[in-house]
């Protein structure tokens, strides 16, 4: 199995500390390295020659920083000369994939989510990687929806299909990308549907077959750029043709529209949070709902819940302070209410008219 890190994600829902140039999966938001880095780590249990890194050419330095840490080769660097959404981007890696690598299976990891449980991670992959072997099935790795979050997307399940290795199988009957608040309620409440964590794993191959059924037009520029892989013409022909292929994410484009019998889901405990605001990053950091979590020189005085990010020449002093979050770049301070940190795009919308550098 090929593991497919996608890292050209230009991040904004944590800004002021992700930026246009240098989005979240490059910063230190969890642990003491990138997002990026810890989420090399978390798939040490593969070799770094079957680990694999898709790109946008804005972020192929700071790519390159991170994969040469971990020991991944430079070839295993896919850069993506134009922005066309993680359709394109994940036909582009099976591409190469298929072409050095016939019949394989990848695996469809993001840089910029949390995965606690590591071990379940690994089993849950295998399983899913049985099945793409096996079934040539699209299977996705789904955690439970806990509570109705409209940023995501869900997918309802069909019955138990089988076990294997004590992990369940259940088919697959509708997805549903980013509902309206209502909707995500009935969908909790049901307990038929489960959070997309965009964890895929299938044949090179099969989504190959896919892209050519639903995006013929992004097939036909694939096929091209596959045709020139390994040859003096590949960089030219990449850079000419990507940007022919549609504008449009996986889900939309293939999820939403492939046969359900194509499609297998296995449930999953990952304890995964895609950290997409800074009320899910307070929720993941912190013991309990009155602890500070403070990456920064911090001061309080009778200050709870809040979340405080900084550096290290400058000290954030805070008084009678609740459930809020403090970011300090060197050229923008972000306070807001914890519980509206989901609003930072109104912001930025906002903070374009006037200064888009700070964006």
């Amino acid at each position: 199995m090929k593991a497919v890190i996608l890292a050209g994600g230009g991040g904004t829902r944590l800004w002021p500390l992700s930026r246009q140039n240098k989005p979240k999966q490059f910063q230190k938001l969890i642990t003491k390295q990138t997002l990026l880095q810890d989420t090399l780590d978390r798939l040490n249990f593969l070799k770094p020659t079957d680990i694999f890194i898709a790109t946008n050419k804005a972020y192929a330095d700071e790519t390159h920083k991170d994969a040469i840490k971990k020991r991944i080769p430079q070839k295993n660097i896919i850069i993506e000369p134009d922005l066309r959404d993680t359709a394109p981007c994940i036909g582009l890696t099976a591409s190469y994939i298929e072409k050095r690598f016939p019949d394989e299976v990848m695996a469809i990891i993001y840089a910029d989510h949390l995965i606690k449980n590591k071990k379940e991670f690994e089993e849950k992959l295998r399983v899913a990687e049985k099945l793409a072997r096996e079934e040539n099935t699209l299977n996705i790795i789904e955690v439970k929806a806990k509570y109705p979050n409209t940023n995501l997307g869900y997918v309802k399940i069909g019955k138990m299909l089988k076990t294997i290795n004590g992990a369940e199988v259940y088919s697959f009957e509708k997805f549903t990308e980013k509902p309206d608040f209502k909707t995500a309620e009935k969908y909790v409440a049901s307990l038929k549907y489960l959070w997309n964590t965009g964890i895929y794993v299938w044949k090179a191959s099969a989504i190959l077959a896919e892209i050519k059924k639903y995006l013929p037009k992004t097939h036909k520029a694939l096929e091209k750029i596959k045709k020139a892989i390994g040859t003096p013409s590949e960089k030219s022909v990449l850079e000419k043709t990507y940007g022919l292929c549609d504008k449009i994410s996986i889900d939309y484009g293939i999820m939403e529209k492939t046969a359900q019998s194509h499609v297998r889901i296995i449930p999953a405990e990952l304890e995964w949070s895609d950290i997409g605001t800074w009320e899910a990053i307070f929720s993941e950091l912190a013991n309990n709902l009155n602890q500070n979590i403070s990456k920064a020189s911090h001061v309080e005085l009778k200050t709870t819940g809040s979340l405080i990010y900084g550096n290290s020449n400058k000290t954030i002093a805070t008084i009678g302070l609740k459930d809020v979050v403090i970011i300090d770049t060197p050229d923008v301070l972000l306070v807001c209410k914890k519980t509206e940190s989901g609003r930072v795009k109104e912001v930025i919308e906002q903070i374009k008219k006037i200064n888009p550098r700070l964006t």
